[in-house]
């Protein structure tokens, strides 16, 4: 397929955006019942604009910067879950519109560490961190529906790096993770610092997810391990090439943070970036039921979660995101460490999971979000590690990079 005919798919499948410039807070009335308020920590790369209307564009920035953003959430019976509802003009109405209600800078470790110490959720913090194509504005909105729509109890931080938010930067966007990955592992250095943080969830998307593994791998490379705060690392439609991975992850140390992969081979943004990256299979796209995906997986320790056969909006490259059980799936049972075939784990009938070799039932999502069972691949992270013959490099259990992109 032509470059040129691949952008213009992908921007017609993109859909026709949305207002830009929400970032202004508006004030909540007693006209406004029911809303719901999430507040997040935001720490970005991106270059501030000085307008309060957008706070950051998509250049890059030397120095980080932090803000405290609270955002209202409509009522439930004025919103679909899984979704956001963007204003169709400003300012948004919190009645019917996702709004900022307060948009405060942070200027130093002290304040940062006051803002936790009021918003902290039994100890846990969540960070999240959001893929290609994406304005301050879009992954702020994005995390709030997130922390609402999954009732997770963690303390909700944003790291935003500078996306330019168009179809046809994705290099750009690329070299923008490189260019954000020291910062990103001193604000998880930080946060594991803070005697009010007791335990850490990576989040990562799309692009994004490169951006994490990338910090957590200089992490290991820097003290030898992940710090152990970092318990759980979920990366959903990794846009990172397998055999790239496989040396992230043996690079970072041991032990490893317990790791869940969101895939799907029907998306479309995922087999996009394959196309401009020489056509190497993405991490987000792979069957975790076939050989040699299931035995590698298994032997690493990483739950790898098929959504394949759920319905997805567009490009099919947010479902963890727009489907309400999965998203509920991620905030009360994988944030906790829970083993997802644990009896008390509870979805309805037909989703199926494999466990070293086993398939067990452990429910579906609703019908009108999956045309057929989800298929989950969850193993032990007991295995060993093991040496390559040809090389003598350690990789994960049998994680063998060249076996793993057959």
């Amino acid at each position: 397929m032509p470059r040129k005919l691949l952008v213009l798919m992908l921007v017609v499948l993109s859909g026709c955006g949305h207002p830009t410039g929400v970032m202004t807070p508006v004030a909540l009335t007693a006209a406004t019942p029911g809303t719901s308020e999430v507040s997040m920590l935001v720490a970005t790369t991106r270059q501030p604009t000085g307008d309060p209307a957008t706070l950051f564009d998509g250049e890059r920035s030397p120095k980080p910067s932090l803000m405290d953003v609270a955002v209202s959430i409509p009522p439930d019976n004025k919103r679909k879950p899984g979704t956001v509802q963007w204003p169709k003009k400003l300012p948004p109405n919190p009645a019917t519109d996702f709004a900022v209600t307060r948009a405060k800078p942070i200027e130093t470790s002290q304040e940062a560490r006051g803002w936790f110490r009021q918003h902290v959720v039994g100890g846990h913090a969540l960070v999240f961190i959001h893929g290609f194509n994406n304005t301050y504005e879009d992954s702020v909105f994005r995390l709030a529906q997130i922390v609402h729509d999954s009732g997770m109890q963690a303390t909700p931080m944003l790291f935003t790096w500078p996306s330019r938010a168009k179809i046809t930067a994705y290099e750009y966007d690329k070299e923008s993770t490189n260019y954000s990955r020291t910062a990103l592992e001193q604000v998880l250095k930080a946060l594991a610092d803070d005697p009010d943080v007791k335990e850490i969830t990576i989040l990562a998307h799309s692009m994004g997810t490169w951006l994490a593994m990338e910090s957590l791998r200089q992490m290991g490379i820097r003290d030898g391990h992940v710090n152990p705060k970092i318990r759980n690392v979920i990366l959903a439609s990794p846009d990172i090439d397998i055999q790239v991975f496989a040396k992230q992850f043996a690079e970072m140390g041991k032990p490893t943070p317990k790791f869940t992969i969101f895939v799907s081979q029907d998306d479309r943004a995922l087999a996009a970036s394959s196309f401009l990256t020489g056509r190497v299979s993405r991490l987000g796209s792979i069957d975790p039921t076939v050989e040699p995906f299931r035995s590698r997986l298994e032997a690493a320790g990483i739950t790898a979660i098929d959504l394949t056969k759920v319905k997805g909006e567009g490009l099919n490259h947010g479902k963890f995101a727009e489907s309400p059980q999965i998203v509920q799936l991620i905030g009360q049972r994988i944030i906790t460490g829970q083993t997802l075939t644990d009896s008390n784990v509870s979805l309805g009938d037909g989703l199926t999971a494999v466990v070293g070799g086993t398939v067990t039932t452990i429910g579906s999502v609703a019908a009108t979000a999956v045309a057929a069972p989800v298929t989950v691949v969850e193993q032990a992270q007991t295995k060993p590690r093991k040496k390559l013959p040809q090389t003598g490099e350690t990789l994960p259990g049998d994680l063998k990079t060249q076996e793993l992109t057959q």
